[in-house]
């Protein structure tokens, strides 16, 4: 992994100099750390982010299952916790989704670069090899972008059912309310089965591309 300290100081430095993202990857490569390094760096943080996001929608979950299983205290406190874990679960949703961006960002960049530096061999038989390398790793991207994104997706309607018992929690405190929610329990509960699934396997997925780009 790219030392994070390197890169924290020097995205520091960038941003308050200029901001641009072409001078970002030239300092990046003057401490020798190439848009092929960043890609894989940054798909370790995406990995990171989704592994995190499924700890707090299991979290959320259970505080949900909580809430349904009310049978006495205090309504208000069990209504904090619920969003409470809705706010963690949008702010994780949130970090999924900008190291899937990032991810994006850098790999376009990558690719393109790596299209033009085709035209500067002069020996074809390394040209042909670093073709054929650079379809296999597009084809290998393509695969994790898609599980990535797949996990993404189903972040929303998991997202929108925790708001809108949350808001009807918010507003209903009583036994009855409790009651309303039991029914939208088994629903949330199967979506957030599925985001877990998805996101094991976007995890999975990103450990087979940083290994396959590791061994170049």
């Amino acid at each position: 992994m790219i030392n994070r300290l390197k890169i924290t100081l020097l995205i520091v430095l960038i941003t308050a100099l200029t901001g641009c993202q072409t001078a970002y990857y030239s300092a990046m490569e003057q401490v020798g750390v190439h848009k092929r390094d960043i890609l894989v760096d940054r798909v370790e943080e995406a990995r990171e982010s989704q592994a995190d996001a499924q700890e707090q929608f299991k979290d959320a979950l259970e505080q949900f299952k909580s809430v349904v299983a009310f049978d006495g205290g205090e309504l208000d406190k069990i209504y904090n916790q619920l969003q409470a874990e809705y706010d963690d679960s949008v702010e994780a949703a949130d970090d999924v989704s900008n190291r899937i961006r990032k991810v994006e960002q850098v790999s376009e960049d990558l690719f393109e670069e790596w299209e033009e530096e085709l035209d500067q061999y002069t020996n074809q038989k390394f040209r042909s090899q670093s073709a054929a390398k650079l379809r296999t790793t597009k084809v290998r991207y393509k695969e994790l972008i898609r599980s990535l994104k797949q996990a993404e997706k189903r972040m929303p309607p998991v997202l929108n059912a925790l708001q809108d018992n949350v808001l009807y929690l918010k507003h209903n405190l009583n036994a009855r309310a409790i009651g309303s929610l039991k029914s939208e329990y088994k629903g949330i509960k199967s979506n957030i089965d599925l985001l877990i699934r998805d996101m094991e396997k976007a995890i999975q997925d990103s450990d087979r591309f940083i290994q396959q780009m590791e061994q170049g």
